[in-house]
């Protein structure tokens, strides 16, 4: 996982497990934003197809991260947080 020095401090802050990330990288959904970063979050469409691929009960309790979203510029991530409201697109 390519973080920035800063970003591995907060992840850990923010509690956001990397097992997390790795699936928000490999099935969550990608908005691209006008500066060239990538914001990636879990939809419902998403979230389908993760539990199609590790089951419905892992992500079941996992739900209360399934908040999270990351900020990627390239093949960095330069944020992560836990979304309060939804994006618009």
């Amino acid at each position: 996982m390519n973080m920035t020095h800063q970003q591995k401090m907060k992840h850990k802050q923010r509690a956001i497990p990397p097992l997390i990330i790795n699936w928000l990288r490999e099935f969550g959904c990608r908005i691209t934003g006008m500066n060239g970063t990538t914001v990636i979050y879990f939809d419902k469409k998403s979230k389908r197809t993760l539990c199609q691929e590790v089951g419905h009960i892992v992500v079941r309790r996992l739900d209360d991260m399934m908040d999270a979203y990351a900020v990627m510029s390239k093949d960095r991530i330069i944020a992560v947080g836990h979304r309060f409201n939804s994006f618009k697109h």
